[in-house]
């Protein structure tokens, strides 16, 4: 995971069932053009994927494979 990527990880999120703030994603995945987050709340148990979409491409990797 790159620097750009740890240092912009949202924090805090309510989460989508409960509202309960959820201290970070358990997983985040850089895309093109995106980065997708997942969160679990540790106080009901919901597991949710929240996604942010860039204009441009948030982080520099190389293309999938075919």
């Amino acid at each position: 995971m790159t620097k750009a990527i740890l240092s912009d990880t949202p924090r805090q999120n309510p989460c989508a069932q409960c509202g309960t703030p959820i201290p970070r994603p358990d997983w985040i995945e850089p895309g093109e053009g995106r980065v997708s987050y997942l969160w679990t709340c540790h106080v009901c148990n919901y597991r949710f994927e929240a996604v942010a979409v860039y204009d441009e491409a948030a982080v520099e990797h190389p293309p999938l494979a075919a």
